[in-house]
C-alpha cells in the first residue's frame, strides 16, 4: 500500500496493562501492513513490550522506535522518544526513577523530573482535554525542541483541532500527526471496552461514557491519515522518525568484574580456580581425556570472553558453601568439567558422557546458561548477598509476565460482561479445560449456560484475552547482574516483596537480546536433606555431611527396585513408581536414565518399551556404526537424551556443534513454529551420504519428532540423579529423621503430610502427637522411645495457630512441662487456645478435646486474697471415634487414629471393596471394585489425555487409571469426589498394580464434614 510519509510515534500495547488491547507484534506486523515509515511502541512508564516489537520488526524489516509514555503528576501527558544508545539510556533512567520511588505497578513523575538530562531523546506532549498551556509554559522552558502530539480519533470537532494546532503556535511549537493506537484493527473494540471495564472494577453496561465512543484508536491506511491531518503534521512524524537510530540490538551487556584480584585477569584467576579445583576433585587420578576437555571448554571460554560469567557464577556459590547452605547447580552446567571443577556442579564427567555443545559453543553466541539450586528456606540470604554486593544499581531479578489463561479470562471477561457469577463457576470448574480436542468456543457453546450469540461473542473475548499479560511479576531466581548501571541496559522497578527489585523483561526477552541471566533457584529437597543432616548430626554428636553417605548402597537401590519411593526426589510420581520395578536401577547412571525415561519426550517417541526389552534382554541390541555405537551405548542403542540425539547429528550426519544445538532448539519448539522440518533434509541427506540406510535416518528424525518440546537432557538427569540416590539413601536407613525434614519443608513434592506419616509409619516409624507439653513449632525427632528416634509432630501442624504467639507460649513452658490448663490460658490468646483444644494437643493434661474446652472454659488462676471454693470434677464423655478424625483432620489435615475407610467398611456402600492389601492376591485382568480417599489426580502432558488418580484406605495407596472416554463420560464425579468408588480391571505388570476404571461413584456423602484435600494436577 502506497505511503508518501507516516511514521506512529505512540502506539500503546496490551502491556500498558488493561489498556493496549493489541500485542506488541500485531501492532508492528499491520504498520508494516499500511508500508509506515517506523513505528514507536510507547507503552506507559515501561519498556517491557519492546523486546517482543523488536524480534517483529526484525524480522518484517520495519523501523522501531523504542519509547515510552508518562502521565505526570499535573495530569499531562508526555511521550519520550530514543533517538540514539545514550536517549535510550536516559529513558531508561527516567522509567526507573518514576517506578522506584512508588509501590508495585505505579510510578510518579512531575513535569519537573524533565529538567533532567533527556536531551538524546524525542519529547512530545500529547494533545487533549488535560492539556493545560501552563503545561506547554513549563515544559518549553525546559526541553528545546518540543512537539504537540495530535491525534485525531473523530471524537473531537474540527475546531478543537484547530485550537490545538493554536495552542503549538503561541509556543512556537510544531505540531506531529498520531493516532495513538490501542489496538491494531478494529475488531478488537469490544476487548477493548472489557479491557476498560476491568481496570475500572466495572462492567460493560455501567461503564458507559467512560468507554471509547468508537473504534478510532487503531492503525490507519494512508488514504485515511490524509483526511485527518494537515500533509505537514504526517511529513514531520518521519522527520521525527529518522532522528531516531536506536535499536535494542546496540545494546552492549558488559559482565561484572568485581571477581577477579587485582593481579590477575580474568582468564588467569578462572584458571587458578580450576586447576586448584581439579586437583580436590580428582588428585592424582585426572586422566589425560579429562586434561584435554578442561583445555577445550577453558579455550573456548577465552574466546568467547565468557570467563567473568563463571567467575560471578562461582562466587555466588562459594558464597552459599561458607554459610553451609545446600547448592547444586544443574541443566547444561552439568555439561561443563569447569563447572565441576568449581564446585558449582556435583555432576562428575567422569561417570557421564555430556556435551559441552550443548553449554557453549561459538555458532550459539549467547551466552551460558546455570542453574544453581538452593535450599529454598535459605535461598533469600543468597538473593540478599548479590543485592548487597553489586547493589540495586547494578543487580535486578527478572520479571516473570503473567498472563491471561483460559480461567482468568473467563472470570474477568464474565465480569466485564456482567454474566451471572453461578455461569462463570460452571464454565470453569464444569468444563474440562485440558482437553484440546476442542476449541474454546465449542466448550462454551456446549455448555448450553449461555444464548448462542451471547456465547459465540463471549468465547471470541475469551480467546482474544488469553495470553495478554496482566502485569510484572518476578521470576523465580533469575538474577542480571551489569558492570555498570543495570538501568542502562533496561528500567528497574519494585517488586511487590519488600527488598526486591525486578527489571522490566523476562527471561525469553534477555534471551532473544543475548543478555546474561544468573538463576538462583529454590530446591525444597535440599532444605530436607540439609535439615535430615542436621538432625543426624545433632544425634551422632558428629557433623555429617553428603560425603559421609555411601555410595552404590545395595539396600538403597532394593528399596528402589521395589518401586518404595514416597518422598523421593524426583521417582515419587506413581509413573516413576510404576517404572522403577521394571527398569530395576542398580548404579547411579541407572537413575540418570530412570529421572528422563519417565517424560513426554521418550514416551512419545516410542523409546520406553524398546530400552525395558533390551535391557531384560528380550531384544537384540544393534547399532548401524561404531560412531553411533559410541553415542548410543550407555542407553543400549535407544535414543533417550536431547544431547544424543545432538551428537548423532554430529557423529552421523556430520552437523557442526552449533548446528546441532540449533536443532535441539528447534526440537523445542517444532510444534509451535514448525522449524525442525527444515533439519529434516540436511538430517536425512547427510546420514545417507555417510552410508546409513535411509530408512535408519527417517526413524531416527521421527523420533526426533517424537522428542517435540518434551525432550530431556542428560544434563538435568545427571544432576538430579545425584539428589535421588541421596534422598533414597535417606529414606532407607534413616526413616524417621528423613520424614522428619521432609514435613518441615513443606510444602513439596507429590504427597501431603498425610501420606508421608502413613509412608513412615509403614516403615516401622513411630509418630507422637501433637502435645503442648513435648511439641515444639516444627516436627522433631524424640530418642526417649527409639534409637533412631520417632517423629513428634509440631505445632505448626495446627492449622491458623500464629507462629509468633506460639514461639512465646514455648518460651515459658516450663522444662516439666505445664501441670494445668490455666497457666497456659493466661499465655494465649482466646483463638489460639481453641485452635490447639481442636488438634487435641491439651490431651495430655485434659485427657481429650471435650474435656479440655469444658476445663477451658472455666479455667482461671486462683484470686491472690480470697480462696475458691474447689469446683466439683465435671467428667464429659469423649467424642466418637468418626468424631475424633473428623476434628484431626479439620484441625491438622491428618490422624494418627485409625483410618477413616477402617471406620467406614462395614456401610453398605462399601460392601465387597477390596483393600490395597487385599489386591495383591488378585489376578491379572480381574474384576475389582475399590474405595478410598483422593488424595492425588495427576494428568501429565505425556498421558494421551489420561487421568491417574491415588486412592488412600487403611492399608496402603491404589492407582487408578482413567482413560480418557471414562473421564469425560464421568467428569465430576472424577473431579469432585473425595471419597472415590471405583469398578474396574485390575492390571499387574510384576510387583505393580493398577486399576483400569470402568464405572466411578461419588461416595463423598459418607465422609460428612470431613475435611481433606487432595493434591490436584501437581
Amino acid at each position: 500500500m502506497a505511503n508518501i510519509g507516516f511514521a506512529e510515534l505512540n502506539a500503546q500495547s496490551n502491556f500498558s496493562f488493561l489498556y493496549g488491547a493489541s500485542h506488541p507484534e500485531e501492532l508492528v506486523q499491520q504498520a508494516q501492513h499500511y508500508a509506515y515509515q517506523a513505528i514507536a511502541i510507547t507503552d506507559e512508564c515501561s519498556l517491557s513490550g519492546v523486546v517482543r516489537a523488536h524480534q517483529a520488526a526484525e524480522a518484517l524489516a520495519i523501523k522501531l522506535i523504542i519509547g515510552s509514555q508518562f502521565t505526570t503528576e499535573e495530569q499531562c501527558q508526555v511521550v519520550v522518544l530514543a533517538k540514539n544508545l545514550s536517549g535510550y539510556q536516559q529513558l531508561c533512567r527516567l522509567i526507573t526513577e518514576a517506578r522506584r520511588h512508588s509501590s508495585k505497578g505505579r510510578y510518579q513523575l512531575s513535569l519537573n523530573q524533565f529538567k533532567q538530562n533527556l536531551d538524546q531523546c524525542l519529547i512530545l506532549v500529547k494533545a487533549n482535554a488535560a492539556l493545560r498551556p501552563e503545561h506547554l509554559a513549563q515544559l518549553s522552558q525546559q526541553v528545546t525542541p518540543l512537539y504537540l502530539l495530535l491525534h485525531n480519533d473523530l471524537t473531537q470537532p474540527a475546531e478543537v483541532m484547530q485550537a490545538y494546532r493554536q495552542l503549538a503556535k503561541d509556543f512556537e511549537i510544531d505540531c506531529v500527526a498520531a493516532m495513538n493506537p490501542r489496538m491494531h484493527l478494529a475488531q478488537r473494540k469490544k476487548l477493548a471496552d472489557v479491557l476498560d471495564a476491568i481496570r475500572q472494577h466495572s462492567n460493560v453496561q455501567q461503564a458507559g461514557f467512560k468507554l471509547s465512543s468508537n473504534a478510532e484508536r487503531r492503525l490507519l491506511p494512508w488514504p485515511r491519515l490524509q483526511q485527518r491531518y494537515l500533509l505537514e503534521e504526517l511529513q514531520r512524524s518521519c522527520l521525527l522518525a529518522a532522528q531516531c537510530q536506536f535499536s535494542l540490538k546496540q545494546i552492549c551487556y558488559q559482565y561484572p568484574q568485581d571477581n577477579v584480584p587485582a593481579t590477575y585477569t580474568a582468564a588467569q584467576y578462572l584458571r587458578l580456580l580450576v586447576e586448584r579445583g581439579a586437583k580436590q576433585r580428582f588428585a592424582t587420578s585426572l586422566s589425560n581425556k579429562l586434561r584435554q576437555q578442561i583445555e577445550h571448554e577453558l579455550s573456548l571460554i577465552s574466546q568467547l570472553n565468557y570467563e567473568h560469567y563463571f567467575l560471578t557464577i562461582y562466587d555466588i556459590v562459594a558464597f552459599a558453601r561458607q554459610q553451609n547452605i545446600l547448592c547444586q547447580g544443574r541443566g547444561s552446567a552439568a555439561n561443563s568439567i569447569v563447572c565441576y571443577c568449581l564446585y558449582i556442579t556435583e555432576v562428575n564427567p567422569s561417570q557421564v558422557e555430556l556435551l559441552f555443545e550443548r553449554f557453549i559453543s561459538k555458532e550459539r553466541n549467547e551466552p551460558p546458561d546455570i542453574d544453581v539450586d538452593f535450599e529454598h528456606h535459605r535461598r533469600e540470604e543468597v538473593i540478599q548477598y548479590i543485592y548487597q554486593k553489586y547493589g540495586r544499581e547494578r543487580a535486578a531479578l527478572a520479571a516473570t509476565i503473567v498472563t491471561y489463561r483460559t480461567r482468568s479470562a473467563i472470570n474477568e471477561v464474565g465480569k466485564a460482561l456482567a454474566i451471572p457469577e453461578p455461569i462463570l463457576h460452571q464454565l470453569n470448574h464444569h468444563i474440562d479445560w485440558r482437553d484440546k480436542s476442542s476449541s474454546t468456543t465449542s466448550k462454551i457453546l456446549q455448555a448450553g449456560l449461555l444464548p448462542e450469540q451471547h456465547a459465540r461473542n463471549f468465547a471470541q473475548l475469551v480467546e482474544q484475552l488469553r495470553g495478554f499479560p496482566r502485569h510484572l511479576s518476578q521470576h523465580v531466581g533469575g538474577f542480571v547482574i551489569a558492570q555498570e548501571q543495570l538501568c542502562d541496559l533496561v528500567p528497574i522497578e519494585n517488586a511487590a516483596m519488600p527488598e526486591r527489585t525486578i527489571i522490566q523483561w523476562d527471561k525469553d526477552d534477555l534471551e532473544a537480546l543475548h543478555l546474561m541471566k544468573v538463576d538462583v533457584l529454590a530446591l525444597g529437597m535440599l532444605s530436607a536433606v540439609r535439615r535430615c543432616l542436621d538432625s543426624l548430626s545433632q544425634r551422632e554428636q558428629r557433623t555429617i555431611s553428603l560425603s559421609d553417605i555411601p555410595q552404590d548402597d545395595h539396600s538403597t537401590y532394593d528399596m528402589l527396585c521395589r518401586g518404595d519411593s514416597v518422598g523421593v526426589f524426583q521417582v515419587e510420581s506413581r509413573a516413576q513408581m510404576s517404572m522403577l520395578p521394571r527398569l530395576k536401577p542398580r548404579n547411579y547412571y541407572d537413575l540418570v536414565i530412570e529421572v528422563a525415561i519417565v517424560r513426554p519426550g521418550p514416551i512419545q517417541g516410542d523409546m520406553v518399551h524398546p530400552y525395558l526389552r533390551r535391557r531384560n534382554g528380550e531384544e537384540a541390541i544393534d547399532y548401524p556404526s561404531p560412531e553411533v555405537q559410541e553415542v548410543l551405548a550407555r542407553t543400549l542403542g535407544v535414543p533417550i537424551f536431547q544431547e544424543q540425539v545432538i551428537k548423532i547429528a554430529m557423529v552421523a550426519a556430520g552437523f557442526s556443534g552449533g548446528e546441532a544445538d540449533q536443532l535441539r532448539r528447534a526440537m523445542a519448539s517444532w510444534k509451535r513454529n514448525g522449524k525442525l522440518l527444515y533439519f529434516r533434509e540436511k538430517l536425512i541427506n547427510g546420514m545417507c551420504q555417510r552410508g546409513y540406510s535411509k530408512d535408519f535416518a527417517e526413524r531416527l528424525f521421527s523420533q526426533i519428532q517424537g522428542f517435540g518440546e518434551y525432550g530431556f537432557p542428560e544434563s538435568h538427569s545427571a544432576s538430579f540423579a545425584l539428589l535421588v540416590y541421596i534422598s533414597a539413601w535417606l529414606k532407607c536407613h534413616e526413616p524417621a529423621a528423613f520424614c522428619c525434614a521432609l514435613l518441615n519443608s513443606q510444602p513439596m513434592g507429590f504427597y501431603s503430610p498425610s501420606q508421608l506419616l502413613q509412608d513412615a509409619q509403614a516403615h516401622g516409624v513411630k509418630i507422637l502427637p501433637i502435645d503442648i507439653n513435648h511439641s515444639h513449632w516444627e516436627h522433631d525427632l524424640d530418642y526417649s522411645q527409639d534409637a533412631k528416634g520417632a517423629i513428634r509432630l509440631g505445632l505448626k501442624q495446627v492449622k491458623g495457630l500464629n507462629h509468633k504467639r506460639l514461639s512465646h507460649l514455648l518460651a515459658k513452658r516450663p522444662q516439666q512441662g505445664f501441670s494445668q490448663l490455666f497457666e497456659i490460658t493466661s499465655l494465649l490468646d482466646k483463638t489460639s487456645l481453641e485452635l490447639l483444644a481442636s488438634a487435641d494437643a491439651f490431651a495430655s493434661l485434659a485427657g481429650h478435646r471435650h474435656q479440655s474446652r469444658w476445663q477451658m472454659s472455666g479455667s482461671e488462676a486462683p484470686l491472690p486474697l480470697f480462696a475458691m471454693p474447689e469446683e466439683a470434677q465435671v467428667s464429659l464423655a469423649p467424642p466418637s471415634k468418626f468424631a475424633d478424625i473428623q476434628q484431626d483432620y479439620l484441625s491438622t489435615q491428618l490422624s494418627l487414629r485409625r483410618h477413616p475407610l477402617s471406620l467406614l467398611r462395614p456401610h453398605q456402600a462399601l460392601k465387597n471393596c477390596y483393600t490395597r492389601a487385599q489386591l495383591t492376591a488378585c489376578q491379572h485382568g480381574q474384576l475389582v471394585k475399590v474405595a478410598g480417599l483422593v488424595v492425588g489426580r495427576q494428568r501429565p502432558g505425556s498421558a494421551a489425555d489420561v487421568t491417574f488418580v491415588t486412592l488412600e484406605d487403611e492399608t496402603g495407596n491404589s492407582n487408578v487409571i482413567v482413560w480418557s472416554a471414562s473421564a469425560k463420560a464421568q467428569r465430576q464425579v472424577l473431579i469432585s469426589s473425595r471419597l472415590l468408588k471405583v469398578y474396574g480391571r485390575l492390571e499387574r505388570t510384576n510387583e505393580v498394580i493398577h486399576i483400569i476404571a470402568g464405572r466411578l461413584e461419588d461416595c463423598s456423602h459418607l465422609l460428612a464434614d470431613l475435611s481433606l484435600r487432595s493434591r490436584d494436577f501437581r
